[in-house]
């Protein structure tokens, strides 16, 4: 999965401006400027184009929580040095407030069949015995679906 593809795939689905991207940064007490947001959410083969860090995306997708979930009282979570399928999946649904049964939904909609202990897998510790890793493809789907699920709601 590509970083930027995630960024811009929740940008696009919510119709977010760049101030507005910078600004759910903020939430996760995360700053970065303008020109970072703009250069991220630029298309892979235009001029300006840069690759988002794992930390940073990690750090947009904690304020994404905060933003969509309201801030919890203590310190801010720290974002991941890496990120990886399962945790992008697992902070998305956890934006969303999404049961299992909400998930395996939308995941049908993209033509992902799942049961629901091989979703649970997704989101165990990786030392746990029953941690599954998330394919790509199966993230993508979800991050795809979020726009027929949510996509015509406004803020």
């Amino acid at each position: 999965m590509i970083n930027n593809d995630v960024l811009r795939r929740i940008r696009n689905t919510f119709l977010y401006s760049d101030d507005q991207i910078v600004a759910i940064f903020a939430q996760a007490e995360h700053p970065v400027t303008l020109e970072q947001a703009a250069s991220w959410l630029e298309n892979n083969n235009k001029p300006g184009y840069q690759f988002i860090p794992d930390l940073d995306l990690a750090a947009f997708l904690n304020g994404f929580i905060n933003f969509k979930r309201g801030k919890k009282d203590g310190p801010q979570a720290a974002p991941e040095e890496e990120l990886n399928p399962n945790i992008i999946f697992r902070k998305l649904k956890i934006a969303f407030n999404l049961q299992a049964e909400d998930v395996l939904a939308m995941l049908a909609t993209e033509e992902q069949e799942l049961t629901k202990r091989e979703l649970s897998a997704f989101f165990r510790n990786p030392g746990h015995k029953h941690y599954r890793n998330c394919h790509e493809a199966i993230c993508w789907a979800f991050v795809k679906s979020l726009k027929a699920k949510f996509g015509e709601e406004s803020e």
